[in-house]
């Protein structure tokens, strides 16, 4: 049974052309999906549409069972909160805050406040390697310490879903490698159903499954069987159908 059921999802801004256009796809519980498509395909509304950001035009979407794009404000602002972690490319850490206190965040927001606040901030910061840098600002990590800090940030309040926007857009190789093996360890070890929007053959290969988007609709679908290696270069090649031209410059580095 499906844990994210999105059917016949459309959203028009204005005028015109609709960005998605009856657009359905089911997630499973502990799924690892990722999803690709040219540039205006409609990847990041769709996320921003399950994460309760954006209204659809029509169409529904059921997390669990919950039909959260019927919710109003007040409610969307609580399924946020709770049960969903959001992962997007520009970290949005608060610089006045420690690396801690960014962590502990989300945590000081729920109605009661955990009492083990502390225990839940130490056991991320160990998932995610960050204990030497807790009472660090984020102007003095880099890229790839502030997006660990931002996807712990993400799972602190043990959510039910992960959303990940383009997440290792602004890493480089190594960092974008260490942050993806822990959103793996998430999904694998901490049964996390995760969505990632990502344009990255490389970064989708850590995925279950890979849904393409075209013009606002479901074009294809790859599933991973076997290794990662040839997962990657399945991806690659449907990539290359759906936006008119294998990448020349791909390459498979599993360090």
């Amino acid at each position: 049974m499906a844990f994210v059921r999105i059917q016949h999802l459309t959203k028009r801004y204005g005028q015109h052309r609709a960005v998605l256009n009856d657009f359905s796809l089911d997630v499973a519980a502990n799924e690892f999906v990722g999803v690709m498509g040219p540039s205006g395909a409609g990847k990041s509304t769709l996320l921003n549409i399950i994460a309760t950001l954006t209204k659809p035009t029509s169409g529904t979407v059921h997390v669990g069972d919950q039909p959260v794009t019927q919710w109003g404000d007040a409610k969307s602002a609580a399924f946020r909160r709770t049960q969903l972690g959001l992962i997007v490319q520009t970290f949005n850490l608060i610089p006045e805050l420690t690396v801690a206190d960014n962590l502990a965040l989300p945590l000081t927001m729920l109605p009661p406040r955990p009492k083990d606040l502390a225990e839940r901030v130490a056991q991320v910061a160990d998932q995610f390697g960050l204990e030497p840098l807790l009472t660090q600002y984020p102007h003095q990590l880099s890229g790839g310490q502030q997006q660990r800090v931002a996807a712990a940030r993400a799972i602190i309040t043990r959510p039910r879903l992960i959303l990940a926007d383009e997440p290792t857009g602004s890493l480089d190789s190594h960092a974008a490698t260490t942050f993806l093996q822990h959103l793996d360890w998430l999904h694998r070890r901490a049964q996390t159903t995760i969505l990632m929007v990502t344009h990255d053959a490389f970064t989708a290969s850590f995925c279950d499954r890979i849904v393409f988007i075209k013009d606002g609709q479901f074009f294809a679908e790859v599933t991973r069987h076997g290794d990662r290696e040839a997962f990657f270069e399945r991806i690659i090649d449907m990539a290359a159908t759906i936006g008119g031209g294998r990448r020349q410059d791909a390459t498979f580095n599993q360090d």
